[in-house]
C-alpha cells in the first residue's frame, strides 16, 4: 500500500479581492449583501483542477447553535484565480457573490440562477454602471 502525501492548504484574507468585491456590490447596488459579513479569502495548495472559487455559507442550524448571524466566506484558489485576466476575475467574483441569496440567511443559490449567461449579464451591468460613475 502506497502512502499518499497529505496536502496542506493555506488560507489568508484577500484584501485585494475584498476591495474589488466591495466595489462590485456597491456599484451594482446589491443591498442584500451585508459587506460586514462576507470575507474574501485566498487559498494556496488546493489539489482541485477545475474549481476557481467557492462560496461558503453557514447553515441555519449552526447559526442558531453558535448564536451568530449568517456569514459568508468567498474562497479564491490562488493557483487558478490569480492567472485569470482582470475581466475573468471580475466575472468569478460576480459568480461567487451571486450564490448569496437575497435573504442573506446563510444558504446558497445554485447554478440554475448562477449561470454563465447571468454572470455575463451582471458583469455587463457592472461595467456600464462603472462607466456611468465617471
Amino acid at each position: 500500500m502506497s502512502k499518499r502525501k497529505k496536502r496542506t492548504i493555506r488560507y489568508e484574507v484577500a484584501d485585494d479581492i475584498q476591495t474589488r468585491f466591495t466595489d462590485i456590490v456597491r456599484t451594482l447596488n446589491l443591498r442584500h449583501i451585508d459587506l460586514e459579513k462576507v470575507v474574501c479569502v485566498r487559498s494556496f495548495g488546493s489539489s482541485t483542477k477545475r474549481i476557481i472559487a467557492r462560496c461558503h455559507g453557514m447553515s441555519k442550524v449552526l447559526q442558531i447553535a453558535m448564536k451568530i448571524e449568517a456569514f459568508y466566506a468567498l474562497e479564491f484558489i490562488s493557483e487558478r484565480f490569480d492567472k485569470l485576466s482582470d475581466k475573468e476575475q471580475e466575472e468569478t467574483i460576480i459568480h461567487e457573490l451571486m450564490h448569496i441569496p437575497k435573504n442573506f440567511g446563510g444558504g446558497f443559490r445554485h447554478h440554475g440562477h448562477v449561470s454563465a449567461e447571468n454572470v455575463k449579464l451582471m458583469h455587463e451591468r457592472y461595467q456600464n454602471a462603472k462607466k456611468d460613475k465617471i
